[in-house]
Parts: structure tokens; C-alpha cells; sequence
């Protein structure tokens, strides 16, 4: 989000998010290679998976993200985006049966408050607890179909989706092959979009702002993406996307550090929630085990592995 704050300006957003995707795509698929893994997925029903995959994944949530950035003058885009998690923990507790327990639900909805405040202005927050409805600009609330943060929760629920979408992939594909294919695949249409809908989309661009694409499309997207969707196909998806609730805490950190941002005490209050909510949702087994009075009564049924008694 740094690096790409002082480019957005001078590109057009689908060109920047077909940036993110078709080179790094391809940086990935080499990498595979180079690996030894199988980069060619070996049946339709995987291409298929993949082509969905790079559908959501893809072209829907860096289209989105894109438009999104663009768009938003407030927090509150980064706060809808950076909820994901929540999104991801109710279709993995539907489709694939994962736990989250109480203090799994304790985490989200720690991490939900602490990126709120992180992201959220100040005044609105101040105002709410005053009760003072009209500052904390409802009208705002009546345009935002017009402005970012609508198309921030699309890519938000775009990339929930794909999260839970890997797993499928990883049963017909190498789950690194198809991150790479899903990019290629997904940045395709979103090239197409641009040299159809926009103009000078790199004519503006200086040397910092290809700078700071290139950061994006190497570290943000291919090592990235990589490394996320490789946990993904196997990983628990939970405690895997809780993660992400950190990126506004680096956000606001290198902000800090590169651009002289200062952080007010509730997004400093806001950093501390998110931590703690990293740490509830990773360690909730442990907790759940320490704590029992705090788990369901509830009998492990056939529909729920041994000593997993907590299922939300």
C-alpha cells in the first residue's frame, strides 16, 4: 500500500492491477519449474478450477482492489478489505468443517475492531460514542456505492472466495503452478479492460513510481501470492488469512517510517487489538485446552474429529 501510493496518480487502475498479476504470474510458473514441480496442470477439471480461480482471485479482486484505491479517501476502505478473514472463516467452518471456537471468534472479532480503528478517521469514532450520528457523516454511508470502499468489500469477498477456492485447485494442480496460471489468467482480461477503457497508462509513470511497481508485482504479488496460496492448499485457512489483519499495522509502520505519517493514539490502541487478535486466533487450541470452562459441552459427533468439541 506504500509503495503504490505515490503511483496510482500517474497509471490507470487496470493497468496497474494487470501489473500486478501477469508478470508475477509468469515469475511464479519459472520459479515451479525451476523447482521441479509439475507447471502444466494435467486435466480440464484442473484448468477449470483454475480459470475460477483466476476468475475471483484474479481479475475480481485486483480489478476491485484497483478501482478501489483509486477511489477512497478514507480508512474505511482498508478496514472492509482487511475483514477478509471474517469472510473466510465462515466458508471454511461451512465447507471444510474447521474449528474456530470461542476464542477463535474472539480473535476475528478483535482483529475486526483493532483494523476499525486503525482505519476509521478519528472524528467519525469520537462522534459515534457521542452519539452525534450526523458528524460521523451519514451522508457519507449514502454515496459509498460511489467511492471506494463499495469496491473495496467486493475485493475483500472476491479474495475470501479465492482463499477457499485453493483448496479445491490443490486437488487437481500443483498448488504453485496454478497460483502462477491463476495470475496470467487473471491479469489477461484486466490488460484488455485497459487497452479498451483507458489511456496513457504508463506515459505519467516515473522511475520511483516503476520502482514501486516493480516492488508490487515481485514482492506483493509473486512471493506473496506464493507463499499464501502454498499454505493455503493445506493449511489451516482461518489462522492463515488472520493474518492479513496485519497489513494495515505495516501499513501505518512503514508509512511511519517512509512517509512521515503520524499515528494518533486510537489507531496506536488499534495496533495493539489487531496483535492480540493474531495471537487469539493462532493460539485458540492452546487457549481452548487451558481454559475448558470457556468450550462447548457439546459431544464430538461423526460429523466432528475427536476432542474437537467446540465447533462453531
Amino acid at each position: 500500500m506504500v509503495a503504490m501510493k505515490g503511483t496510482i496518480p500517474h497509471t490507470t487502475p487496470m493497468f496497474m492491477a494487470g501489473m500486478r498479476l501477469v508478470p508475477a504470474g509468469v515469475m511464479v510458473i519459472a520459479a515451479a519449474a525451476l523447482w521441479g514441480r509439475p507447471i502444466l496442470p494435467k486435466s480440464l477439471k484442473a484448468w477449470l478450477w483454475i480459470a475460477f480461480f483466476a476468475l475471483v482471485d484474479g481479475a475480481m479482486f485486483q480489478g476491485f482492489l484497483a478501482e478501489g484505491l483509486v477511489r477512497t479517501g478514507a480508512g474505511l476502505g482498508s478496514v472492509m478489505i482487511d475483514s477478509q478473514p471474517l469472510a473466510v472463516a465462515l466458508l471454511s467452518a461451512w465447507l471444510f468443517g474447521e474449528i474456530i471456537g470461542i476464542w477463535g471468534v474472539a480473535g476475528l472479532l478483535l482483529g475486526v475492531a483493532g483494523i476499525s480503528l486503525i482505519g476509521i478517521p478519528d472524528e467519525w469514532i469520537f462522534s459515534l460514542l457521542q452519539g452525534n450520528i450526523k458528524l460521523a457523516s451519514v451522508a457519507n454511508f449514502g454515496h459509498i456505492f460511489d467511492s471506494g470502499e463499495w469496491w473495496m468489500l467486493m475485493a475483500a469477498l472476491s479474495m475470501a472466495v479465492g482463499t477457499v477456492t485453493m483448496r479445491q485447485v490443490a486437488f487437481f494442480a500443483d498448488p504453485v503452478a496454478a497460483t502462477g496460471w491463476h495470475m496470467i489468467l487473471g491479469g489477461l482480461p484486466l490488460w484488455a479492460l485497459s487497452w479498451a477503457t483507458e489511456s496513457q497508462q504508463w506515459v505519467n509513470i516515473d522511475g520511483y513510481g516503476w520502482m514501486a511497481l516493480a516492488y508490487s508485482t515481485v514482492f506483493g504479488s509473486a512471493i506473496a501470492y506464493g507463499i499464501f496460496f502454498y499454505f493455503a492448499a493445506f493449511g489451516n485457512l482461518t489462522s492463515l488469512s488472520s493474518l492479513t489483519f496485519l497489513t494495515p499495522v505495516f501499513a501505518l509502520i512503514f508509512g511511519h517510517l517512509l512517509l512521515s505519517e503520524t499515528l494518533s493514539p486510537l489507531q496506536t490502541f488499534g495496533v495493539f487489538l489487531t496483535l492480540g487478535s493474531i495471537y487469539l486466533i493462532q493460539q485458540r487450541a492452546e487457549l481452548a485446552a487451558k481454559f475448558p470452562i470457556f468450550q462447548s459441552r457439546r459431544k464430538a459427533t461423526s460429523h466432528s474429529p475427536a476432542g474437537e468439541t467446540d465447533a462453531i
